[in-house]
């Protein structure tokens, strides 16, 4: 088993665990309590858990509680000033991944795809399994499955792109997502490009979140103000909802003003997951 695939099968076990830690947040939960939750020994649990974050799942809920994302809040705007001087290739993506942008012209947009080939297939990652799609333009989609429901998955797939040809292709996307998700690798990897289709004012949103360093979040409000929008966080937040490529456009950074981690389309505990899972990394890198 690849470790990709084993940490997609660990996944399952996590989210069941944060789901319970959620519902749970008032309770200072012992390790014997949540890994009862999720039919494991502590000890079982607890080397399950530093297999996928790198740390104990005692650890990791200090990085998704509401007092560790009010500070990271804290620190958001002088970030995203920060990210805005030093560009895409300053100190703040350092330990993150290079994402860059090819956005359909109006016309392309308006042919919804049309004649365009792409590529997809379903795939492990260590947040369950996703579906991804690229054409030779790069990525146009990466999506997480909710609830094991695949059908559904490749049916936003084919909506997104309704005169595509869809071709499935698990050697070409299978390594690529094993690229996307090991840090390590792809640090001197080339960048990786995505097309995208959205009005200006998406896309503009979307470039955004490419601002925000791995580990950290900022609110809706502070994007709409890094984009000169500083009345539109509710489009902000509409634009970041239907963010069509998961995880390289990092939308799970983005949180409410009051540090709240939640509305995320592939579901809140898998957000929570992401949140977690990289400060884990970050705290280990620094």
């Amino acid at each position: 088993m690849s470790n990709f695939s084993q940490q997609a099968d660990d996944y399952k076990k996590i989210e069941e665990a944060i789901y319970f830690i959620e519902k749970n947040f008032k309770s200072q939960l012992s390790l014997d309590e949540i890994a009862d939750n999720v039919h494991l020994s502590k000890y079982h649990f607890n080397r399950l858990f530093k297999r996928w974050a790198g740390i104990g799942p005692i650890q990791f809920q200090q990085f998704v509680t509401l007092d560790y994302t009010k500070k990271k809040l804290a620190d958001s705007k002088s970030l995203l000033d920060t990210s805005l001087d030093s560009g895409l290739s300053g100190p703040s993506r350092l330990h993150d991944l290079f994402v860059t942008f090819d956005a359909m012209t109006p016309g392309d947009f308006k042919k919804k795809g049309t004649g365009l080939k792409i590529e997809y297939s379903f795939c492990p990652s260590p947040f369950g399994e996703c579906l991804m799609a690229i054409t030779k333009r790069g990525i146009c989609h990466l999506g997480f499955v909710q609830k094991h429901n695949e059908p559904d998955a490749l049916n936003q797939l084919f909506g997104a792109w309704p005169g595509a040809v869809f071709n499935e292709n698990s050697k070409s996307i299978v390594p690529l997502v094993n690229q996307i998700f090991n840090l390590d690798k792809t640090k001197k990897s080339r960048p990786f490009n995505l097309l995208i289709k959205g009005t200006n004012f998406q896309v503009n949103v979307w470039k955004a979140l490419l601002q925000i360093p791995s580990g950290n979040v900022v609110s809706y409000q502070n994007i709409a103000e890094y984009i000169g929008r500083p009345k539109a966080f509710r489009a902000v937040a509409s634009a970041i909802a239907i963010n069509p490529v998961a995880y390289l456009i990092p939308c799970h950074r983005v949180v409410s003003k009051s540090g709240k981690i939640h509305h995320y389309r592939w579901g809140e505990t898998r957000k929570k997951a992401i949140v977690g899972w990289e400060a884990a990394k970050k705290a280990r890198v620094d």
